[in-house]
């Protein structure tokens, strides 16, 4: 069975629309896809109704930002009910913040010569499907790419929205301690996304391991699409040392893009499968 455990949707920073995306997930033989748009589950209702459409199984998703050690760190909860109170609080939290970090984005680049970023990101936001949330960096890059700032979003995020640009706006995200409880409260089995994706040493990178497993993590996303090889070694390496369960995904955003749904490396014979813990009756975490 083929499998995808982390996308993005219009919900969040994704090019397709939640049904859309569930269909071309299809298209591409994915027969259980979890959808993890960035703080929010608005997306989820829709891809509901595609994937019961298709004979598709959908797991309940999301990929939650918090801090550590100075980082924006993105964690994965997968399997819990979409109505559980401590998700909804923190949700609406970050909802507020998001939308207060577009605005400074937008006050940014406005203030260095680029007048009607916010605005000009939500309508390139909205023409991608209507959405309740902030719009996000990539809908900035298709702005200045639009307003002939940049040539290209690459050039976007490498000279005003990337790591440590004026585009990088820092928020206050929750801790990695007050996430992981957050969806621990809301039954959900817990990932640590893309462990390789920070800019850590391998020392660092084992301590945040270390502390996401002390905290009540299950799980890391060992395999992020197409990541060298000796990356998803260096990952597995860490799941047996902790006795960790393994998860992949995509991560996909958009066609044509770094990454397409269904595709990624193989997972390590020897790794415990997170998606065995499933419950696929409810399409909810089981008790644990």
């Amino acid at each position: 069975m083929s499998i995808d455990l982390h996308c993005h949707s219009t919900a969040s920073d994704g090019a397709l629309t939640p049904a859309a995306l569930v269909a071309r997930a299809h298209e591409r033989g994915v027969r259980l896809l979890a959808l993890t748009d960035h703080d929010t589950l608005e997306g989820l209702d829709e891809a509901r109704a595609a994937a019961d459409s298709l004979g598709l199984r959908l797991i309940n998703g999301v990929e939650l930002s918090c801090t550590w050690g100075g980082a924006t760190i993105h964690v994965l909860g997968y399997g819990f009910a979409a109505d559980a109170p401590a998700l909804r609080r923190a949700l609406a939290e970050l909802h507020e913040g998001r939308w207060r970090r577009a605005e400074e984005i937008g006050r940014r680049l406005e203030a260095k010569g680029m007048p009607g970023a916010f605005f000009g990101a939500r309508q390139v936001q909205c023409e991608l499907g209507d959405s309740e949330n902030a719009p996000a960096r990539p809908h900035f890059a298709e702005y200045l790419v639009r307003a002939g700032h940049v040539r290209d979003r690459a050039e976007a995020f490498r000279k005003w929205l990337g790591a440590g640009k004026l585009g990088d706006v820092k928020q206050h995200w929750p801790t990695l301690e007050q996430t992981v409880a957050t969806l621990r409260e809301s039954g959900a089995w817990i990932s640590l996304a893309h462990p390789w994706y920070y800019d850590f040493t391998r020392s660092k990178r084992r301590r945040l391991v270390a502390e996401f497993v002390a905290a009540g993590g299950h799980a890391l996303e060992v395999v992020n699409g197409m990541q060298p090889a000796e990356q998803v070694g260096s990952l597995a390496i860490l799941v047996r040392e902790f006795g960790l369960l393994a998860s992949v995904g995509s991560d996909f955003h958009a066609p044509g893009q770094w990454s397409e749904l269904g595709l990624f490396r193989a997972l390590p014979e020897d790794l415990p499968p997170l998606w065995t813990r499933f419950d696929y009756g409810q399409c909810v975490s089981v008790a644990r």
